[in-house]
């Protein structure tokens, strides 16, 4: 599986460092680092929803620190 975090200018100011290492944690923690691939992307192309991921190929917008565990959930463990 690959998930991509954009860190364009958008994403990065509404926190895509925070979202990385949130990324980071939890797939150590939930020992996937033989099954998930993290990346950084430039841009998503959706710069007013961000934070942004691309997980595979679906977009998910809106991330944050509040709704991050409901994400990976549903979009990495569920999927993994």
């Amino acid at each position: 599986m690959n998930v991509y975090v954009c860190v364009g200018s958008s994403c990065h100011l509404k926190g895509s460092y925070k979202i990385i290492e949130l990324m980071k944690e939890n797939i150590e923690k939930n020992n996937l680092e033989d099954k998930v691939s993290l990346s950084a992307a430039f841009c998503l192309g959706k710069c007013t929803t961000g934070v942004t991921i691309k997980v595979d190929d679906e977009i998910v917008c809106g991330v944050s620190p509040e709704n991050f565990s409901e994400i990976f959930r549903k979009y990495i463990i569920e999927r993994v």
